[in-house]
């Protein structure tokens, strides 16, 4: 125990010597027992330079300087050595005792009792730190969780609290006790801050108010067996029947190498689950679940890891997230150049799905063009959308095999205005007419692409057959995985037929990402097959190859084999789920507590997607119960076109917002955004003892970190912060048994040698 034998060969602990001032109480003069002392000491190296017969000069500069070494020991005593220590006045100063009130302090990581009860019995009335705090102090009470709560006994604390926020705690307690004489904070919690601010600005100004933090840790700072399911990372809504792959962390303690299930529940019906090996302990593992969404509607899609044999905290073996499964009709548009097979085979692909509408525009000859699936006689009369407003009505666009030139320059501008200001989605496909060929480079819709444009080396017609493979982004992202896993998807693209292109296509640009590559058949080397970028609001994607209905009708491709239905429903699904309508909602939150303030945010658009800025808006919410609230939105001025407000929901359950906007005269709907209030189990995620954060808190203050079994010397700490109504005490020094011990050591040591050398 070092602190106790410090205080056993120094009188006191280490805090006193570093809380008082030293000074000398001698009855003379400190300079003329200085010179007394050189005195002696210069007659003793005298006395030892005349000394004679074996002795060497070494001999007598080592007794020489024992024998100084042993009077200045005898000189520092004599000087009355004395600390100057200010301690409180009795009952003159007040303490701010803040005490972490929330859920985690309900884990049971000892084995047999809770962190709760311990807290409780630190702060029990009578008990050893309560005491000794009452005999000197007057107590202030503070309980915190998601808010702060001034107190009178310690006894009406619940721990039940949803978060725990300790700068907003350690504010207030500092801000309510500032007209009273305070001698410091003392803060009981285990440490497991998830506040979304951070604590920087609360210790600057408890630093500069020298206001010290004593910090007591509750739990333990590691769990010996446990497996948490972290962060999981989900899409807000998708549509229905769409493939989802989200991405988790697991981390374990205890059960390094073994292999546990990530399982997926919607509604308490498993609809995916996947295999993980658990790495060494505390080392998280991402983890792909891949799963898909065949019910309408606002879905709570649980994620959970079974218990497994001596887990101590099982609430962090399950995340949910709150998924909108819309059930609605996506538009897109599909203009191609010249009759070819992608167009029937595209159309048959979707014709069982009742969420994607393809809408096909294809000229058949100069000026003449066929329209497919349109709503109605008028819909795209003049072919191609002449106007923003005409072209926007769409959710995707797609381009087979048509040159730029059949386009004027303000509808190029259209079509990439459409990606990047509407947030549609563009799919460019391959084709005699596409890319380059098609004379697409140096065009608005250039920048759009993800890949560079480049011709064929002799500047002749290129043509080349392709085997298709995923790369490893492929492999892991939903579109095209085609199969139930990453290995069987793999194995079924390596089963595909080869398809053909005549477009040499360039490298990926910055931020783009390729999901398929062809390995050519003329030592071309690989080429981009599927790529994609995000610009603006919008998703680009381009398609390389010409001719992917072979994927359909190739001779060995089994006459039930679905895989070419199966990749053009995903990639079609993957190019319109993200795009925004007219009035778009975000919450803040998708899963709230009771009486915590959720943000609302609105982006209001006209029929042109320019964002408007003096519109009237408002949030409608449907309460569980099915009452209505009326929340406006405000203009942040920080973005055009962006509106917010906050409301505080009540009552347990699905609450369902939908934002209204008047655009031009005209009322507009928002698609439903919803939030699920319920308990929050974020407490039981992170919720290891906390003891760096403590003693960060502890030390940037001026304060001291303890456990729960270490408290005893905490209340004299207190006294000697020097803050409040102070008195100044002396502790004399002269009788610290580390003189006598090294006196005695010092005389022993010259005796000893002397012994040694025969000079006794």
């Amino acid at each position: 125990m070092p602190g106790s034998i410090f205080e056993f060969l120094f009188k006191y602990r280490p805090i006193v010597f570093r809380e008082g001032d030293w000074t000398f109480q001698a009855p003379i003069a400190p300079g003329t027992l200085l010179l007394l002392a050189l005195a002696v000491a210069a007659v003793t190296v005298w006395t030892y330079t005349r000394v004679g017969g074996k002795a060497t000069m070494r001999d007598r500069i080592v007794l020489s300087a024992l024998r100084a070494l042993a009077l200045a020991v005898v000189a520092f005593a004599l000087l009355r050595p004395t600390l100057l220590v200010s301690n409180v006045v009795p009952h003159q100063n007040y303490v701010g005792i803040l005490v972490d009130d929330s859920r985690s302090l309900q884990i049971v990581d000892d084995g047999s009792e809770s962190r709760a009860s311990r807290a409780a019995a630190v702060l029990a009335p009578g008990s050893e730190l309560l005491t000794g705090l009452e005999k000197k102090f007057q107590l202030r009470f503070f309980r915190f969780a998601s808010t702060v709560e001034r107190i009178n006994d310690p006894s009406v604390l619940t721990f039940d609290g949803a978060h725990t926020r300790i700068a907003p705690a350690l504010n207030r307690a500092r801000e309510e006790l500032a007209p009273v004489p305070l001698s410091g904070l003392v803060l009981v919690s285990d440490g497991a801050d998830n506040s979304p601010g951070g604590i920087t600005e609360s210790l600057l100004a408890l630093k500069a108010a020298k206001i010290p933090v004593y910090t007591v840790g509750v739990g333990r700072e590691k769990y010996e067996r446990d497996v948490e399911l972290g962060r999981v990372s989900t899409p807000r809504n998708v549509l229905k029947g769409g493939s989802l792959a989200v991405d988790l962390v697991v981390s374990s303690a205890g059960y390094a190498g073994a292999t546990v299930k990530v399982v997926v529940e919607d509604e308490g019906r498993i609809v995916g689950s996947q295999e993980v090996k658990l790495p060494a302990d505390n080392e998280p593992v991402p983890v792909r679940v891949k799963f898909t969404a065949e019910e309408g509607g606002p879905r709570r899609f649980t994620f959970r890891v079974p218990a497994q044999p001596g887990e101590l905290v099982l609430e962090n073996n399950e995340q949910s997230a709150l998924i909108d499964v819309i059930d609605d009709r996506r538009k897109i548009l599909y203009f191609e150049g010249e009759p070819r097979w992608e167009v029937k085979f595209t159309g048959l692909a979707l014709e069982e799905d009742k969420n994607l509408q393809l809408v096909v525009l294809q000229r058949t000859a100069e000026n003449k063009y066929m329209r497919l699936r349109v709503d109605s006689a008028e819909e795209l009369l003049h072919a191609f959308p002449r106007t923003r407003e005409e072209l926007f009505t769409y959710d995707g666009l797609m381009l087979g095999s048509i040159e730029a030139s059949a386009f004027t320059h303000e509808q190029l501008r259209m079509i990439a205005d459409f990606v990047s200001e509407r947030g549609g989605g563009l799919l460019t496909m391959g084709g005699r007419r596409s890319f380059a060929e098609g004379g697409w480079a140096g065009t608005p819709v250039d920048d759009v692409l993800p890949v560079e444009l480049t011709m064929a080396l002799d500047g002749g017609e290129f043509f080349d057959s392709l085997k298709v493979e995923p790369t490893r982004a492929g492999l892991a992202h939903p579109t095209t995985q085609i199969g139930v896993n990453e290995r069987a998807s793999a194995d079924q693209w390596a089963r595909m037929p080869r398809v053909t292109t005549l477009n040499r296509l360039g490298a990926l640009k910055p931020g783009a990402t390729a999901l398929l590559i062809g390995k050519g058949g003329r030592g071309t080397g690989e080429m981009p097959v599927l790529s994609y970028q995000r610009y603006g609001r919008g998703l680009s994607i381009a398609l390389g190859a010409q001719d992917t209905w072979i994927w359909q009708m190739g001779y060995e491709v089994p006459v039930e084999d679905m895989t070419h239905e199966m990749f053009w429903r995903q990639v079609l699904r993957w190019l319109v789920n993200a795009t925004p309508d007219q009035v778009t909602v975000t919450l803040g939150t998708d899963r709230s507590a009771p009486a915590e303030p959720v943000r609302i945010t609105a982006e209001v658009d006209d029929e042109a997607f320019v964002r408007v800025n003096n519109s009237q808006v408002f949030a409608h919410i449907t309460t569980p119960s099915g009452s209505l609230m009326e929340v406006p939105l405000d203009w942040t001025v920080e973005r055009d076109g962006e509106y917010a407000g906050t409301f505080t929901p009540r009552e347990k359950g699905l609450h369902k917002v939908i934002v209204d906007a008047t655009v031009a005269g005209k009322k507009i709907d928002s698609a439903p955004a919803f939030v699920d209030v319920a308990d929050s189990r974020s407490e039981f995620f992170g919720s290891q003892l906390n003891a760096a954060l403590l003693r960060r808190i502890a030390t940037e203050t001026g304060g001291r970190y303890y456990t729960v079994n270490d408290l005893k010397s905490l209340p004299e700490d207190l006294t000697l912060t020097g803050r409040g109504s102070t008195v100044v005490e002396e502790l004399d020094l002269w009788d610290m048994p580390i003189l006598m011990l090294l006196l005695f050591t010092l005389l022993g040591a010259e005796w000893f040698y002397r012994r040694q050398r025969g000079l006794a």
